[in-house]
C-alpha cells in the first residue's frame, strides 16, 4: 500500500517540481486558495493562535494575517517540491548566508556545531549551506510514515552532503563522529511542543508559559559543541537570507537552559518582526496555563 501511494503521487510531484518559478507560484497561488479557503485547513488553530499571542490586534488584522500566513506556508510546501530537482546553482542563488564566516570561525576552531532554528522563514534549503563548509551535515528529523517518501526525502538531502538522524541515533551517530575526528553541523528544529511529562525545562514563549524542547543544548554540552542560531529572512517570493548568531562557543560555561532561553528570545524576535513567516499550524501553545507540577 506504501508503494502504491509512492507510484501514483511521486509523478505529480516530479511534474511539479520541473514548473519554472514564475508557473511554480502560480500553482501556489491555487494551492492556497484549495487550502484557505475550501479546506480551511487548520483554520482555526492558526486564528486561535495568532489571537493568543497578539491580543493587542483587531479581527481584521487577524484576518490579514492569517492570509499572508497561508500564502506563506503554500510557497514553502512547492518549494519543498522543487527540491526534488532544483540545480545546485538555482539553490545557491535563492539561499544566501550573511555572514557564513561565523561558521568558519568555528570550524577554525576545531568546533562541530548544533545548529539551532525554529518552524519560522524557509528551513527547506538550509541544506545548501554545506556547499559553503566543511563539516559533514546532518539534521535530525522524524521518520516519515512511508518508507519510499522517507527514503526520497534522505536522497534528496543527501546530493548536498546532509544526512538525516532520527531522534533516537542522534547521540551515537554524532559520538562516532567526534571520536573519528569529524566536524559536523548538526540541525535542530527546536521550537516544537514537547510532551510535558517529559519536559525539563518550562519557559514564557511568546508572553506563555509553556514546555520547550532542551535536546539540542544538552547534546551540545555533552559532545562540547558550539550552538548557533540561524534566522531566516525572506526578502521576496522564493529568495531568503539565513543570518547565524553564537549562542555558546563554549556551552558547558553555561547555566543549565541558558542557551535554551536564548534560543526562544531570538525566534519571539523573529516573530515579532514578520508574524506570517512563522508556522502557526502547530498546537505550540496546547499546554498553557499548566506548569511542570501539574504532570508529576
Amino acid at each position: 500500500m506504501q508503494f502504491l501511494a509512492y507510484i501514483l503521487i511521486y509523478p505529480f510531484l516530479w511534474l511539479v517540481s520541473i514548473l519554472p518559478f514564475r508557473l511554480l507560484y502560480v500553482f501556489s497561488d491555487g494551492l492556497y486558495f484549495l487550502i484557505y479557503y475550501v479546506i480551511g485547513y487548520r483554520k482555526k488553530t492558526v486564528v486561535e493562535n495568532l489571537n493568543l499571542v497578539f491580543p493587542e490586534k483587531s479581527d481584521a488584522e487577524i484576518k490579514r494575517l492569517t492570509k499572508r500566513f497561508y500564502h506563506h506556508l503554500c510557497d514553502m510546501v512547492v518549494e519543498a517540491i522543487k527540491s526534488l530537482t532544483i540545480s545546485e546553482s538555482q539553490m545557491m542563488k535563492r539561499m544566501t548566508f550573511s555572514n557564513i564566516e561565523e561558521i568558519h570561525q568555528h570550524e577554525n576552531n576545531n568546533k562541530s556545531i548544533v545548529l539551532m532554528c525554529a518552524h519560522y522563514g524557509s528551513w527547506e534549503w538550509i541544506f545548501i549551506l554545506q556547499n559553503h563548509v566543511k563539516s559533514k551535515g546532518y539534521a535530525v528529523y522524524k521518520q516519515l510514515g512511508n518508507k519510499y517518501f522517507d527514503k526520497l526525502v534522505k536522497r534528496i538531502r543527501a546530493k548536498y552532503n546532509s544526512y538525516l538522524i532520527t531522534t533516537k541515533d542522534t547521540f551515537e551517530t554524532l559520538q562516532k563522529a567526534k571520536n573519528k575526528g569529524e566536524l559536523t553541523i548538526n540541525g535542530f528544529v527546536s521550537d516544537q511542543s514537547p510532551k510535558p511529562w517529559k519536559a525539563h525545562h518550562w519557559l514564557d514563549f511568546m508572553g506563555i508559559h509553556v514546555p520547550a524542547h532542551t535536546g539540542a543544548e544538552l547534546l551540545a554540552k555533552k559532545l562540547d559543541m558550539a550552538v548557533v542560531f540561524f534566522a531566516v529572512k525572506r526578502i521576496k517570493r522564493g529568495y531568503y537570507q539565513t543570518t547565524f548568531t553564537t549562542l555558546a562557543e563554549n556551552p558547558n560555561e553555561f547555566k543549565d537552559y541558558e542557551i535554551t532561553d536564548a534560543f526562544f528570545k531570538l525566534v519571539e524576535q523573529q516573530i515579532y518582526e514578520a508574524p506570517e513567516y512563522y508556522l502557526w499550524t502547530h498546537k505550540r501553545w496546547k499546554h498553557r496555563g499548566k506548569t511542570a507540577e501539574d504532570f508529576k
